[in-house]
Order: structure tokens, then C-alpha cells, then sequence
């Protein structure tokens, strides 16, 4: 199970930091993350990052405002989310997959969804 927090309301500029928790089994080998899906729009990946922590990738939207983390001591993966902007504002989800390229290159390589949090910025 994964067990996504840390969303909310923000102003526009603002800084919020998003946790998904594995609880309930191992996530060992996976590759890990965020999509996001906003109101009318499909959804979309956020940002990844393998079970190391040496691969990452982020979306042309997120990069170089969002940070994504791992502690795999501790089952938890973060997105640090700066520089928030009201085209951010969506339902985030944390998601698990067997390598980030996969997932990457096709959403249905995702082999398990956290349910979503809210992230709202407003203007």
C-alpha cells in the first residue's frame, strides 16, 4: 500500500513537500514516484527514481523546482515541490514500478498506485 501526504493549499511562489509511505510489504528493486493528474487533463508523470536513487527523471514542466528522494530505510519517497505556480495544482499520486524508463515510457508499467493527494497554488 502506498500512502501518499503532504499536500494542500499554497500561494503561487510557495513551497510544499509531498511523502508516499509503503506500508504493508517491500518495495525492494522498485523504481519510485509521482504523477499528477489536474481537472479535464490526463494524467501525467511528475517525476521518478530508481530503487537507488542514481536515476531520475523529471518532467520538462517540474525541472529544476521539484526535488524527488528516497529512504529506503524508512519506505518513503518525497517530492519537494518549489516555486509552486497555479499550473501545478492538481491530484498527486505516488506510484511504484520496476524501473524508472519503463514507467517513463509507458504509464501502464506502473505496478501500483497510492491514492492521491491534493495540491492546490493559487494566484
Amino acid at each position: 500500500q502506498l500512502q501518499a501526504s503532504g499536500g494542500g493549499l499554497v500561494q503561487a511562489g510557495g513551497s510544499l513537500r509531498l511523502s508516499c509511505v509503503v506500508s504493508g510489504r517491500t518495495f525492494s528493486n522498485y523504481a519510485m514516484g509521482w504523477f499528477r493528474q489536474a481537472p479535464g487533463k490526463e494524467r501525467e508523470i511528475v517525476a521518478f527514481i530508481s530503487w537507488s536513487g542514481g536515476t531520475t527523471y523529471y518532467s520538462d514542466s517540474v525541472k529544476g523546482r521539484f526535488s524527488i528522494s528516497r529512504a529506503n530505510a524508512k519506505n518513503t519517497v518525497y517530492l519537494q515541490m518549489n516555486n509552486l505556480n497555479p499550473e501545478d495544482t492538481a491530484v498527486y499520486y505516488c506510484a511504484a514500478g520496476p524501473a524508472v524508463r519503463t514507467v517513463v515510457e509507458d504509464y501502464d508499467g506502473v505496478n501500483y498506485w497510492g491514492k492521491g493527494t491534493q495540491v492546490t497554488v493559487s494566484s
